[in-house]
């Protein structure tokens, strides 16, 4: 039986979520000022998010780690046996990692590597991490593998709130920004990420309360009558997760549980401190 390896980028927070298989991280390095940092390995995440709430002043940015790092995990994964790699990636829409990474695959020799873009960020990549050595670790094949990490792609939505919109804004993540540089600092917009996999702004809201609500209003709009799993990403803001949860719960007490998970510095940079998520996949 061929062995498979399972890689991620950094922006999935696998870190921060236990879990019994060995999966090998594509870390940023996140920048602050004139200091660089290792994602989580130099840099935590309550570590940046108290770093640029402290000094608002220090803008973060991001920086891909190198093809040869790539490169570099694809031949340990091939010199420890495994004969396919699948490296799950954050959007192309929002990083050149996935670009990065099929070159590095292009490079080496001796080991397939598929290169799979979750064409999501957070959580959506954890979940098709776990469930890709979830279904290697019961003999399935690459190909029933790669069939379910696309159920696990088309079948998943997220929306999300920013409390400051200048980060994605600079950072050049919001792909529809233009209507909104103007007033960057008084609009807290409903944001998604489309099925292209790239974030863009839903509707205009004043406060950042409402768009909370409003998070949730259309999660409830979209999940009502089918089977699916929530989830809440947060950039390291209980209070939010609180608020959220509550008012999800409050409509849906058959859920009895909703499970969080906080955004990793090379993610937290691009949304800032606050930033709420809630998200839902669908289940066959």
């Amino acid at each position: 039986m061929k062995k498979l390896g399972v890689m991620v980028c950094t922006n999935a927070a696998l870190d921060y979520i236990p879990h019994k298989y060995d999966i090998p991280i594509i870390r940023s390095r996140i920048l602050m000022g004139d200091k660089e940092y290792i994602d989580y390995e130099q840099l935590t995440a309550e570590q940046f998010y108290e770093m640029i709430v402290a000094d608002p002043s220090l803008f973060p940015r991001t920086m891909m780690a190198p093809t040869g790092e790539m490169l570099e995990t694809y031949e340990k994964l091939r010199d420890q046996g495994c004969d396919e790699i699948i490296f799950i990636t954050i959007s192309n829409k929002m990083s050149g990692t996935y670009g990065n990474a099929v070159l590095a695959a292009k490079m080496v020799e001796g080991v397939h590597v598929t290169v799979f873009d979750s064409l999501s960020v957070g959580y959506i990549e954890v979940k098709m991490a776990l469930t890709a050595c979830e279904m290697a670790e019961k003999g399935a094949s690459l190909e029933e593998i790669l069939k379910e990490l696309e159920w696990i792609r088309d079948h998943n939505r997220i929306y999300f709130a920013v409390d400051n919109l200048k980060y994605l804004v600079k950072n050049g993540r919001l792909s529809n920004a233009a209507g909104f540089v103007a007033d960057v600092l008084k609009i807290k917009p409903l944001l998604m990420i489309n099925a292209e996999g790239a974030v863009v702004s839903v509707e205009k809201i004043r406060t950042t309360r409402r768009a909370m609500e409003r998070v949730v209003e259309k999660f409830l709009e979209e999940t009502v009558g089918k089977e699916y799993e929530p989830f809440i990403i947060h950039a390291n803001n209980p209070e939010g997760v609180d608020f959220i949860r509550g008012l999800v719960l409050a409509a849906r007490p058959e859920l009895k549980e909703i499970k969080d998970y906080i955004l990793t510095p090379a993610v937290g940079a691009h949304c800032g401190p606050k930033a709420m998520t809630i998200g839902y996949l669908l289940k066959h």
